[in-house]
Order: structure tokens, then sequence, then C-alpha cells
């Protein structure tokens, strides 16, 4: 994942002249949107992925997805704790999106820009987005940093009951 500070450069051929347009040097501050793509990596065979995708889609969010048949080096690149790893991993606006997250704590993370790694549902809670079911559990979505420290980010109420 690049990180929000990432430095790219475009080199472009105007006239004749090199020009170098730079992002990410404060020049350019890229803002993050739900019309930002969310790039999905998930393996081939997997069908909640799938449905967690076309709730993003729903959303408002554009998707990209890339099957894999191993996502470990995905996940080792992007910092993903062992405890939050999950079917797909996503990347959106400099963050990662880990398992099923709601599309509402995807936008609220673009939205807020907040100092973490990314978001993440651990597990794969009956009822989440992906994963809907005949009821719905509790559960929460955690943030985690670089360093595998995790808070909660925020919670969904499951059916009353339950």
């Amino acid at each position: 994942m690049p990180s929000k500070s990432s430095k790219s450069r475009l080199l472009l051929v105007v006239g004749g002249a090199l020009v170098i347009a730079l992002a990410g040097f404060g020049i350019f501050n890229r803002q993050s949107s739900a019309s930002d793509a969310v790039i999905v990596y998930k393996t081939p065979t997997c069908g909640c992925c799938g449905g967690w995708i076309e709730h993003l889609e729903a959303n408002g969010f554009e998707v990209e997805v890339h099957d894999l048949d191993n996502l470990t080096g995905i996940k080792n690149v992007h910092h993903v704790p062992t405890g939050m790893r999950t079917c797909h991993t996503g990347l959106v606006g400099g963050y990662v999106v880990e398992g099923h997250v709601p599309a509402e704590f995807v936008q609220r993370l673009l939205d807020e820009k907040p100092d973490i790694e990314g978001i993440g549902v651990p597990g794969m809670p009956i009822g989440s987005p992906g994963m809907e079911g005949s009821y719905r559990e509790s559960y929460d979505v955690l943030a985690f940093n670089s360093q595998g420290r995790t808070a909660v980010w925020g919670h969904v109420e499951g059916d009353p009951g339950r």
C-alpha cells in the first residue's frame, strides 16, 4: 500500500520540454472519496468475497478485483495483523480494508483520514456484507497500525436475542 505521504512522479513531455509533475510532495494533495477504486485481492473461488464486492458497488464504490491463489504476501506487505486476516484484502485511499467491513465504515475511513494502516473485521460474522444469513451477529470493526496494534473503530449491532 502506498503510504499517505508516498512520493510519486509523472513525467510529461509538453512541446518538447520535459515537465515533472509531483504528487505527494504537498504540491498536489489527492483527496479520497467514494469514487476511489477499491482494489480487492481475493482467491478465485471465494463466494463471500463476491458478496462484499457487490455490497461496495451498491454503495457507490468502484471496485477492481485481482484473484490470487495466495494472499499472504499482500497481507504481509500491508501489515495486516495475523489475528485479523480474512479471505480478502482491499486497498483504497492509502488504507487497507480487511474482511467484511460495511461500506459506511470504508467511507468514514476515507472521510476522516486517520493515522492508521487500515480497518478490518476479523472472522466472518454472520450478517456482515458478503456473509448474509438468517440473522446478524454483533461485531466490531477494528482499526490497526503497522505494528499490529488494534482498537475498536466501530460496532455493528446484531439482531436482538442473538
